[in-house]
């Protein structure tokens, strides 16, 4: 373990899933988090690339464990199979973290301390920062369900939001919550994977908290505009990233830990998703059989990765 690392809080392992990531994007995520942590670990699903073979070699020189799948379990299973090499290596928590994401200085820590004091007062899942785009400076509400519109949360300075989810990036949880929520539902394979884990804490009794005062810069897909004559961007995704948003979200709604007003306020945003997409971003047809294969297959209760035509 090198010294820099040790000056970070031991205690936590930060769990690094990536998928065909850009290098230099990648360094900036290591070079942010590697001195506040106690180890750094990759779990990559399937990349490929000699140069990124060689950055791997590279890390794994520098003290990062980087762990490689033949093929991409998803990132449910990969979060689970990270978590259990964080448990298996001695750590007590696992900080979570996407191959995007580049924390502010002293962010563990704040999150550290943070879940230390809460935890005083009763169960605690996890605790998460607020997070700012890094394109355009937003920042991030935290979010309470509610119906027929959740509740945005924004905070200040030294405050701490009672939320009833986080993103799974920068999330900072107990391993041993584990064992009693379990692990991420693997079947999900990638979307809404952080809503449902944060539901099924919530149902066992455990709370959820957002710390303002730890920062970290995150980007969600890519912003284009709907149209030529109008100035609004939206956040887009590839027609297989679709797929699993449909599919997903439909799977949830007939979870019972999920809770029914999450179900009743993203039912409307499902519409709206469908239909604007379907009708202003290209390839259209790419995206409209996506979101259509999506939905079937939510309502047939399919889960794992995306089907080929074939299947």
């Amino acid at each position: 373990m090198s010294a820099s690392a040790r000056s970070g809080v031991s205690g936590v392992c930060a769990a690094i899933v990536t998928y065909h990531p850009q290098i230099e994007l990648l360094e900036q995520v290591i070079a942010a988090v590697l001195p506040q942590v106690g180890r750094v670990a990759i779990f990559d699903n399937a990349s490929t690339g000699a140069a990124l073979e060689a950055y791997f070699d590279e890390l794994r020189g520098r003290g990062v464990k980087v762990l490689r799948s033949p093929r991409n379990v998803g990132l449910g299973s990969a979060i689970n199979q990270a978590a259990r090499a964080a448990r298996e290596a001695g750590f007590a928590q696992i900080l979570l973290m996407d191959q995007d994401s580049i924390v502010d200085a002293g962010m563990v820590a704040t999150l550290h301390h943070q879940l230390s004091q809460l935890q005083t007062h009763g169960p605690v899942a996890a605790v998460g920062p607020q997070f700012r785009d890094q394109r355009t400076g937003e920042v991030a509400p935290f979010v309470r369900i509610a119906f027929p519109m959740n509740r945005k949360l924004f905070g200040g300075p030294g405050q701490v939001i009672d939320c009833d989810f986080l993103i799974t990036s920068g999330t900072l949880l107990p391993l041993d919550v584990l064992d009693v929520v379990g692990g991420m539902d693997e079947g999900l394979f990638i979307d809404n994977v952080d809503i449902e884990w944060s539901s099924r804490a919530r149902h066992r009794g455990y709370k959820l908290f957002g710390v303002c005062d730890a920062r970290m810069q995150h980007r969600i897909g890519d912003l284009v505009r709907v149209s030529s004559l109008l100035p609004y961007r939206t956040v887009v995704h590839s027609p297989t990233r679709l797929y699993y948003m449909m599919r997903n979200r439909v799977l949830l709604y007939r979870r019972a830990e999920v809770p029914g007003r999450w179900a009743a306020q993203d039912l409307p945003r499902l519409v709206l998703k469908f239909v604007g997409t379907a009708l202003f971003l290209k390839p259209r047809l790419a995206y409209l059989g996506a979101m259509l294969r999506g939905l079937r297959d939510g309502v047939r209760g399919r889960q794992g990765p995306m089907p080929t035509e074939a299947d």
